[in-house]
């Protein structure tokens, strides 16, 4: 099939969208660090225990937002909710807190595990560095879910190191049925991760080599290697990482003429030079 082509599979038209969103009221919850275990040595995955017992979400990409203390200080500066929602800070406060993904949830062990990415400088990295048992950070939302179907027939997984944790959490979860193509990019051979999956899972991994993160066009190179070879039935396919990349890989996926626009979530979650880039935020 070529490009010009316009044939599209059969349960594009009629099979329900994959995808079903949910929105949440936000609580603000004060955690502590009581576990911090090195993953690779660019990722630290860090143990917080809090009262998580009626924490939302679930999904894979579910995320939070961590609030780290001011300098100097041992406990964050918590965000304030009012009746009609998130109060907003006074002109000129410090935003003291980063986007990450709830890599694993334990609400009736009070635990959720979230995975950090190290490098230099930045709020979140520095304190990465140096977490350990007994520091306590804020924790708010999730604020929303995307639930994609467990039963579909594929998926497709893509992303840079700050996408892995979703796509560790997403493999984890998956049923044996699904057949799973997962693409990630990282630094090198020594930032591969183990993945557990009970799926039928073909996993392939990407390596800068020097070239700075967000710099490289390996995964779109890679994804649009088969960018016509998707497989039939129903499926998903979803990519995240440095917005500015992915702008080729979502013009790419949103004209191919065997995906419905539904079925597929490319999500800028990081942008070079950008603090707190605001991945819900246009793309294009």
């Amino acid at each position: 099939m070529t490009s010009s082509e316009t044939a599209v599979h059969p349960w594009i038209e009629s099979a329900p969208a994959p995808v079903e969103r949910e929105l949440y009221a936000v609580t603000p919850r004060l955690a502590e660090v009581v576990r911090v275990v090195p993953l690779t040595p660019r990722m630290t995955r860090v143990t917080l225990s809090g009262d998580f017992s009626e924490l939302l979400g679930r999904a894979p990409t579910d995320h939070v937002k961590v609030f780290f203390p001011p300098a100097g200080e041992e406990l964050p500066v918590m965000p304030q909710v009012g009746p009609n929602g998130l109060i907003p800070p006074p002109p000129g406060s410090p935003r003291l807190f980063r986007d990450y993904t709830l890599r694993r949830v334990d609400r009736a062990g009070g635990e959720i595990d979230i995975d950090m990415v190290l490098h230099a400088g930045g709020l979140g990295s520095t304190w990465a560095a140096a977490a350990a048992p007994g520091m306590k950070v804020g924790v708010l939302g999730p604020r929303g879910s995307e639930v994609v179907d467990p039963a579909l027939d594929w998926l497709v997984l893509a992303g840079d190191e700050t996408a892995l944790p979703a796509i560790g959490r997403w493999l984890a979860e998956l049923p044996s049925a699904v057949s799973v193509r997962v693409v990630v990019e990282v630094a090198g051979p020594e930032e591969e991760q183990t993945l557990p999956c009970s799926a039928d899972v073909d996993l392939v991994w990407l390596h800068r080599n020097g070239i700075p993160a967000g710099e490289s066009t390996l995964l779109a190179d890679a994804l649009a290697g088969f960018e016509f070879e998707f497989p039939t039935g129903r499926g998903f396919v979803w990519v995240a990482g440095e917005a500015v990349s992915l702008k080729p890989v979502r013009r790419m996926l949103r004209n191919h003429p065997a995906l419905d626009a539904a079925c597929v979530d490319v999500d800028g979650y990081w942008r070079r030079g950008v603090v707190n880039h605001d991945h819900h935020a246009a793309s294009d």
